[in-house]
C-alpha cells in the first residue's frame, strides 16, 4: 500500500501532467473510447455513422457542400482521422499551382481527401486512390460518387499499399504520378516512398503531400526525405485534424530525381 503522504507528494506531479496533456487525454476518450461505445451500441461503425450523417444532411453532387459536412459531423459528433482545412489549403494550391493530371492517393479512408483531390483536378486528370480496408473502401465509394465523380475520373483501388503500388502501371495504368497524397498509416510512409521510386513511378518535379508527419509522426520517412538527395522538402507546421491544441505538420517534398 502506498502511504497517503507519498500519494499527497506526487498529487501535484499528476495534476501537472493532466493538464499539460489534458488534450491528448481528449482525444483519446473522442477517437477511441467514445467510438468504441457507439460501435458497439449501435452496431454500425463510425465510418459508416459518419456517411450516414452526410447523406442525410449534404447536397448530392456538390462536392464542397461533403466536405463541409464531413466536417461538421468530426467537429461536433464523432472525431474522423481525415484531412482538413491545412492540408486541405495546401492540396487546393498545389493542385492550382501544378495542374497535375495523375494523382496518387494512399489512404482513402472515408473519401474525404479523394473528394478534396478530386474537387481541383484539371480537365482529363485522373486520380487513383488505394485504401488497404475494405470496410472503409466500401463508405468511401459512395462518398466519391455521392460528391459526383465517376470512375474514369477516379478509381478506388482496394489492397494494401505494398502490394498495390507495384502493379499499379501494369494493371491500373499510372505510368508516373504528378502529385502523391499520403494519409494512411505513418510507418508505412518511408517504405511506400520507396517503393514509388523504385518502380518509377514518380514524375519528374513530382509533390508528394504527407500529412501527420509530426503527430502521430513519421520520423524515419522525414529523415530519409531530407537526407536523401532526391527531395526539396519543406514542413508545413498545422495542427491535428479537428484538435487545434495538438501540433502537427504537412511535409512537402518536391521530387527532384538525383541522388
Amino acid at each position: 500500500m502506498v502511504s497517503p503522504a507519498i500519494a499527497l507528494a506526487f498529487l501535484p506531479f499528476i495534476v501537472t501532467l493532466l493538464i499539460r496533456y489534458r488534450h491528448y487525454l481528449v482525444l483519446l476518450y473522442r477517437a477511441v473510447l467514445v467510438a468504441w461505445l457507439r460501435d458497439r451500441l449501435t452496431g454500425t461503425s463510425r465510418e459508416q455513422r459518419a456517411f450516414q450523417y452526410v447523406l442525410a444532411h449534404a447536397i448530392p453532387g456538390d462536392p464542397h457542400h461533403i466536405l463541409q459536412t464531413f466536417d461538421q459531423w468530426c467537429y461536433h459528433c464523432e472525431h474522423l482521422s481525415c484531412a482538413h482545412a491545412m492540408p486541405g489549403r495546401i492540396v487546393e494550391r498545389v493542385l492550382l499551382e501544378r495542374a497535375p493530371l495523375r494523382v496518387l492517393e494512399l489512404g482513402t479512408y472515408c473519401g474525404y481527401g479523394t473528394v478534396l483531390l478530386a474537387q481541383g483536378l484539371p480537365p482529363g486528370a485522373r486520380l487513383y486512390t488505394i485504401e488497404g480496408d475494405p470496410r472503409h473502401a466500401a463508405v468511401a465509394e459512395k462518398v466519391i460518387r455521392l460528391a459526383g465523380f465517376s470512375e474514369q475520373t477516379v478509381e478506388l483501388i482496394v489492397g494494401p499499399s505494398e502490394e498495390v503500388i507495384p502493379h499499379l502501371r501494369e494493371k491500373h495504368g499510372l505510368v508516373n504520378a504528378n502529385l502523391v497524397f499520403m494519409d494512411h498509416w505513418k510507418r508505412s510512409y518511408l517504405r511506400d516512398l520507396r517503393l514509388l521510386e523504385s518502380h518509377q513511378l514518380l514524375a519528374e518535379g513530382a509533390t508528394i503531400l504527407a500529412d501527420n508527419v509530426l503527430f502521430p509522426g513519421a520520423p524515419h520517412f522525414l529523415q530519409y526525405a531530407k537526407t536523401c538527395g532526391k527531395y526539396h522538402c519543406k514542413v508545413h507546421r498545422a495542427s491535428l485534424e479537428y484538435f487545434r491544441a495538438i501540433p502537427d505538420g504537412i511535409a512537402e517534398l518536391r521530387y527532384t530525381g538525383t541522388h
